[in-house]
């Protein structure tokens, strides 16, 4: 048991300096990640509901591929493909100029991509729930349609899109986790490198386990305070 906790230590010989910095690039990767997909997803979700059928189409389009396609699989296109393009493209203004993108920024487009995908669906769901009179009344008080989404639609499609943002917001914080595979030293891969170091496999592993459920409690309780905060301040309204 001492072995354990001595690996379990700070210091020159534990792991849980380590293991630590694996959580602040997890932790950092999902936040960078979120207004990202938010942003992208809100926009995506824009364009499937416009009367433009370019728009709805492309829409469409984006979302099924990105929803189809592996999540592993779109951060390889990603971190490999897109530095290839981007390379060729560089070439031909400055053939002898490189370009590489780190994994962090590779992982925060990928698991962005995948994330706006799904949160585009619980926009559009999200506006379709909101009372075509809504709209009307706005038009009716002589509110402009920037004006109509800012004070009336974005309060209510927050309340009811909240729920579904909050369990794609736990689904991103364990995709972290393929970041590993291109090399970022995330939880996974840190306590990969301690597992075989010290051919402790299940010890690692077991801690990488507790730390994602602890994320993922502190994510529920801070979620739990964001849908009663935003309950409130409806009730003032």
């Amino acid at each position: 048991m001492a072995g354990v906790w001595t690996l379990l230590s700070w210091g020159p010989e534990g792991w849980l300096d380590d293991i630590a910095s694996g959580v602040f690039v997890t932790v950092s990767l999902a936040v960078c990640t979120l207004p990202f997909g938010l942003f992208a997803g809100f926009l995506i979700a824009l364009a499937k509901k416009a009367e433009e059928p370019s728009l709805r189409i492309a829409g469409n389009i984006y979302t099924t591929i990105f929803r189809g396609l592996p999540e592993l699989l779109t951060l390889f296109l990603i971190y490999f493909g897109a530095q290839v393009g981007l390379q060729q493209l560089i070439h031909f203004f400055n053939p002898s100029a490189t370009v590489e993108i780190s994994s962090f920024v590779a992982g925060m487009i990928a698991l962005g991509l995948v994330f706006s995908s799904y949160a585009s669906e619980v926009f559009l769901s999200a506006f379709r729930a909101i009372p075509r009179g809504q709209y009307e009344g706005a038009m009716a008080v002589g509110l402009s349609s920037p004006k109509t989404m800012r004070l009336v639609i974005l309060p209510q499609l927050i309340r009811i899109a909240l729920p579904g943002l909050s369990n794609l917001w736990l689904i991103l914080l364990k995709d972290t986790a393929l970041v590993s595979a291109i090399g970022l030293s995330d939880i996974v891969r840190q306590a990969g490198v301690a597992a075989r170091v010290t051919k402790h496999a299940f010890l690692f592993f077991g801690v990488a386990c507790l730390i994602y459920l602890a994320l993922a409690i502190i994510s529920s309780i801070g979620i739990g305070f964001i849908e009663r905060w935003v309950g409130k301040r409806d009730a003032v309204r």
